[in-house]
């Protein structure tokens, strides 16, 4: 019995975890001892590091995915714009979708010159459209301009002439707003009928050319001019070389001549309707009012008035060829220098 209870009590004994064993345990359970496996520890700095990198160029993808995209999508919007704009004709949009019977409109709005909103090629084109219209029962150029170019002037005006006598069914009338002088007149003169409001102006059948001479404040400021040139006239009207008589006795020839062309104008369109005053091909302008007393106009009336009174059909359609964004950007960069090339050459003289 004794020796049982003993063998009892050493069992027991050696049962019982050690302080020793404790800890070896623990040692153990944290990943071994010195004399077994390696402790698992957590990621290394190096491992971090190359964590993150690998993190960055991720996002640095994922952003040149999306810029990608998105000049991708920009460059197709451009493309299709310069198509558009390419592809898209300069006309009024209505003029072509009108179906039922109307009063062709054409504007003569600002200065008239090449490379402008009223250059001859844009409103000889709207009148184009506007005469060969099925329906278009009459043409009323809207008329807002100081004037311009005896050249634009005159080819819009030969143009009008050419289609009355083409389409002889369709009336050609003007309708001046604030204003239809000098070149815009020229080309009014050509209607059939004139209207304008009261107030507006109207006339001014001249012809000008302006600019200065620097000659003696260049002798002021010790300044000599030296300009080369073949031929005795080629560097004629120089502002900075001294008048010579003789070139601008010649230079004067040349508007009046052009002041000649544009009184014949007037007169084929107007014909006996004109007064006989002097004063109307001195330069003049008047009012509407005054320009009715004078024959240069036909009656007082807004283009709505005369479309609803004149013409009987109120419904007006807009055939004025409009050009593009992007033609008009092209049109005046190539206007800009050739406006700068006529300048120099002095040939300035306009319908104004």
């Amino acid at each position: 019995m004794e020796d049982e209870s003993n063998n009892d009590v050493q069992s027991q004994t050696n049962s019982r975890p050690t302080a020793g064993g404790d800890g070896q345990g623990r040692d153990n359970r944290r990943g071994g001892n010195k004399r077994g496996n390696p402790r698992r520890h957590g990621p290394s700095k190096e491992w971090k590091l190359v964590e993150q990198l690998a993190l960055q160029s991720l996002e640095e993808q994922k952003k040149s995915r999306r810029w990608g995209i998105f000049f991708k999508f920009a460059t197709l919007l451009y493309v299709i714009f310069i198509f558009v704009a390419f592809r898209s004709e300069a006309g009024g949009g209505d003029g072509a979708k009108s179906y039922e019977p109307h009063t062709a409109l054409v504007d003569v709005v600002g200065i008239i010159m090449a490379g402008r909103e009223a250059e001859a090629d844009v409103i000889v084109g709207g009148l184009r459209d506007a005469f060969e219209a099925k329906h278009s029962k009459a043409i009323l150029l809207r008329i807002n301009s100081p004037g311009g170019s005896p050249v634009q002037s005159n080819m819009v005006y030969n143009e009008i002439m050419r289609l009355k006598e083409k389409y002889p069914e369709k009336k050609v009338y003007a309708a001046i707003t604030d204003a239809g002088a000098s070149g815009a007149y020229f080309i009014a003169a050509a209607a059939d009928a004139i209207y304008a409001d009261p107030a507006s102006i109207v006339g001014s059948i001249g012809v000008i050319s302006d600019g200065f001479g620097f000659t003696k404040v260049m002798e002021k400021i010790g300044v000599e001019r030296r300009v080369y040139s073949s031929g005795d006239n080629k560097a004629m009207l120089d502002p900075f070389s001294p008048l010579n008589a003789e070139q601008s006795a010649h230079f004067s020839s040349l508007l009046n001549n052009v002041h000649e062309q544009f009184i014949r104008a007037v007169r084929q369109g107007r014909g006996d309707r004109l007064k006989e005053d002097e004063t109307i091909f001195s330069g003049l302008m008047w009012t509407g009012e005054q320009a009715l007393e004078l024959g240069l106009i036909d009656g007082l009336g807004s283009p709505g008035y005369v479309a609803r009174e004149v013409v009987g059909v109120e419904e007006m359609v807009d055939y004025t060829q409009r050009p593009s964004p992007l033609q008009s950007i092209f049109d005046r960069i190539g206007v800009k220098i050739g406006i700068t090339i006529a300048e120099s050459l002095g040939s300035n003289f306009s319908l104004r």
